[in-house]
C-alpha cells in the first residue's frame, strides 16, 4: 500500500482521536503529521502482528501522550487552557465542517469541567475511557490497542468512571 493510500484512509481517524486528547485543532493537526511522519519512517518496521489501524492507533496515543507531556512541562498550566487564547477569550473555530460533539453543546462551562476532569486521570484510564466512550471502541478491540486483556480494559474503564465521577462532584459545588 502506498503512502499516500495510508494517509488518506487514516488521516480522520487519527485526527479525531488525537483531538479528544488535546481538544485544540493546531495540536491535534501537529500531532497528525508527527504520526505520519513515524509512520513513513517505520513502516518497514510494521510486523502485521496486529492489524495496521491497531497500530496506527498505538502510534497516535503514544504521540498524543507525549505531546501532552511536553506541552505541560513546557508551560506548568491545565491541559484545558489550549482552549483559549493568553487574554482568556474562547478560541472561535471558523472551519465549518469541525463537527466535535463537545463544541456543539451549549453549555461551554460544564464541557470545560469534564475535559478538564478527563485530563485528570491517569494516562491509561483516559486513553481506556477516550477510546471506549469517545471513539466507540469494543472491549477486544481497546485491549488489542493498549496490549492489555479485555478484563483489565474493563477495569480502567470502571476507574476512569467512578474517578471523573468523583472529580466532577468535587467541582460541583467551586
Amino acid at each position: 500500500m502506498l503512502f499516500e493510500q495510508l494517509y488518506h484512509s487514516y488521516k480522520n481517524l487519527v485526527f479525531n482521536l488525537a483531538l479528544q486528547y488535546v481538544q485544540n485543532v493546531s495540536d491535534a493537526e501537529e500531532i497528525t503529521q508527527d504520526v505520519f511522519l513515524t509512520v513513513y519512517k517505520k513502516l518497514n518496521t510494521f510486523k502485521q502482528e496486529a492489524s495496521f489501524s491497531t497500530w496506527i492507533y498505538r502510534i497516535t496515543i503514544n504521540k498524543s501522550l507525549d505531546f501532552l507531556k511536553a506541552k505541560k512541562r513546557q508551560k506548568r498550566f491545565a491541559f484545558f487552557t489550549t482552549l483559549f487564547f493568553e487574554n482568556g477569550e474562547e478560541k472561535k473555530y471558523t472551519n465549518q465542517s469541525f463537527n466535535h460533539p463537545g463544541i456543539e453543546l451549549e453549555n461551554k462551562e460544564a464541557i470545560k469541567k469534564i475535559f478538564s476532569c478527563i485530563n485528570q486521570l491517569p494516562d491509561n484510564q483516559k486513553t481506556a475511557l477516550i477510546l471506549s466512550k469517545i471513539e466507540q471502541k469494543s472491549q477486544i478491540e481497546i485491549a488489542e490497542i493498549m496490549s492489555l486483556s479485555p478484563k483489565a480494559v474493563e477495569s480502567l474503564v470502571q476507574r476512569a468512571k467512578v474517578n471523573l465521577s468523583k472529580m466532577l462532584n468535587e467541582n460541583e459545588g467551586k
